[in-house]
């Protein structure tokens, strides 16, 4: 995923929480903020201090955005999204974890169902 593509202004996170709507699961917070004028989507992260060290927030980090990258041809692009960690997160494998992100991408109505099924036709066939 393109740095282009990430949230990283404390003011764009505020309007995100304040204005968007929220999503969760047992792992993760989604947040979605519609932008109809953006032409691709972008993402924030945030993972707490209650999730680990600085080495196992950065793997879930990692996880996540190759999580975002592996589904970014089926995410709406008008969004921007924020990704909030819970502690359940912590023990995940990366396939978890994109599970996971599915499941609440799934809640907000953000993923396109036919090009998500042909992603995941495709990783079963190569895996």
């Amino acid at each position: 995923m393109k740095k282009t593509y990430r949230i990283k202004k404390e003011s764009e996170f505020q309007a995100a929480f304040k204005k968007g709507k929220s999503f969760a699961n047992r792992q993760l917070v989604l947040y979605v903020y519609p932008k109809p004028e953006q032409v691709h989507f972008r993402v924030g992260l945030s993972v707490g201090k209650k999730n680990g060290n600085a080495v196992k927030r950065n793997q879930i980090k990692r996880y996540l955005r190759q999580g975002v990258y592996e589904l970014s041809s089926a995410i709406r692009p008008d969004v921007d999204i924020l990704l909030i960690a819970r502690q359940d997160i912590r023990d995940k494998t990366f396939h978890q974890v994109k599970q996971s992100l599915i499941h609440v991408m799934k809640l907000a109505n953000i993923l396109d169902t036919t090009q998500l099924n042909s992603l995941i036709g495709g990783q079963h066939e190569t895996n």
